[in-house]
């Protein structure tokens, strides 16, 4: 089990409460980077997807339109949790073909020409609304003292646990593919009996850890296509754990490695979080209005860019090709990588696990904050920039996690 990472406003008491004990409490709307323009060869349907992820509302509308599924663009990944609306494009489709189509677990709201296919990261951010229940009595007093904050000094960019998978070990095998420890990758992939509530999937990592393969194989869900799979070859070949991994699908194990890039940029956010909006000689600074990045070698002469949110001190997301910073940052990172036995030249794994790394700030501005509370239910509402998470913002809100 991951500790929580510290909080911004741990001198705030949290509220406690519950979240998304039912789909409606929690919506998430995309801010479009821009809008269509009403003629080209691809249809921008804005769907509204409940309970679902996003590949599984792909799915079902392309088997709907009769399309491809590589014909479908998107720009940014939502989970299964809670309510969503979300621009999906469709190529060489009419609009009148798609608007108002309703499937099981979505609907197509609106479908609007355009000229071009939509990609990842087209998107300004999300809104969302999300209520939280059961909170304690003095939430009145502690929501807006908190969003005060975060509101000055930014929100910590943590991925959070939502990146760990659902045993929160996915950095783990990241890790140990990192090493060419097959068998530590096996190990984790299978995970720990303590992490899953099935107790035939208990039983199943428990036949694992004693070395009784065909037991394991028999246990584990069918849902658990890949260790199934892995477990298989092993079964064949009981020390081939490299040749085992092998099997795991290219897309699952750039999972495991950015989950673990994810973890180790969290380490960076909570070493600096007491400082998190200032800077320091040697940082790579982000300005918020492009993304780019530029080397702080006076750190007091950006403190007025600092402190109006034009720019932030960054953290890894290590790879092979990530520009570095120098001094004290530079240092605090080194640390992160020599704790972990990880080089960054590690992160280039050939046959198309290759990981260049980039910068990611280390806060983020909150957006159009509002709340309201009735009994113990609170509803909030804020806008985040793209590749953030809601989470961040919650936990120090509730301090639950």
């Amino acid at each position: 089990m991951i500790p929580p990472r510290p909080y911004l406003t741990a001198s705030l008491p949290g509220i406690g409460g519950t979240i998304k004990e039912s789909c409606d409490d929690f919506l998430v709307e995309e801010i479009p980077a821009y809008q269509p323009c009403g003629s080209g060869d691809h249809a921008y349907l804005i769907v509204e997807k409940r309970g679902i992820t996003t590949l599984e509302a792909i799915r079902r509308i392309a088997r709907h339109l009769n399309v491809a599924e590589r014909a479908i663009g998107y720009a940014g990944m939502k989970d299964a949790a809670g309510v969503t609306r979300q621009t999906i494009s469709v190529e060489h489709v009419k609009p009148e073909a798609a608007e108002g189509v309703e499937l099981d677990g979505l609907k197509i709201v609106s479908a609007t020409r355009h000229t071009n296919k939509l990609k990842l990261g087209h998107l300004k951010g999300n809104r969302f609304r999300i209520v939280v229940r059961d909170i304690a009595p003095h939430a009145g007093e502690v929501v807006p003292a908190v969003l005060e904050i975060l509101q000055q000094r930014g929100v910590p960019n943590y991925f959070g646990y939502q990146r760990y998978g659902s045993q929160g070990n996915s950095h783990l095998i990241g890790a140990a593919m990192l090493r060419h420890d097959w068998q530590g990758a096996t190990d984790r992939l299978m995970g720990e009996p303590e992490a899953v509530r099935d107790e035939q999937w208990r039983a199943g990592i428990e036949a694992y850890q004693r070395g009784d393969l065909a037991g394991a194989l028999e246990l584990f869900p069918r849902h658990c296509r890949s260790e199934r799979e892995v477990l298989q070859r092993l079964a064949a070949r009981p020390d081939g754990f490299e040749r085992a991994f092998a099997v795991i699908h290219p897309r699952l194990k750039k999972l495991y490695l950015s989950a673990l890039q994810s973890w180790l940029f969290d380490q960076v956010v909570e070493h600096r979080i007491q400082q998190i909006d200032a800077l320091l000689p040697g940082d790579l600074a982000w300005k918020h209005v492009n993304g780019a990045c530029f080397l702080v070698e006076d750190a007091d002469t950006e403190a007025e860019r600092t402190r109006t949110f034009e720019i932030s001190a960054t953290g890894p997301i290590f790879g092979c090709k990530m520009k570095q910073p120098a001094g004290k940052p530079l240092e605090i990172e080194q640390q992160i990588l020599d704790n972990e036995q990880i080089r960054p030249a590690d992160f280039d794994m050939g046959g198309g696990l290759r990981m260049e790394g980039e910068r990611r700030p280390l806060r983020i501005p909150l957006e159009a904050p509002s709340f309201r509370i009735e009994g113990d239910r609170l509803e909030l509402e804020f806008s985040l920039v793209k590749g953030s998470y809601a989470t961040a913002l919650l936990r120090e809100i509730t301090k639950n996690f």
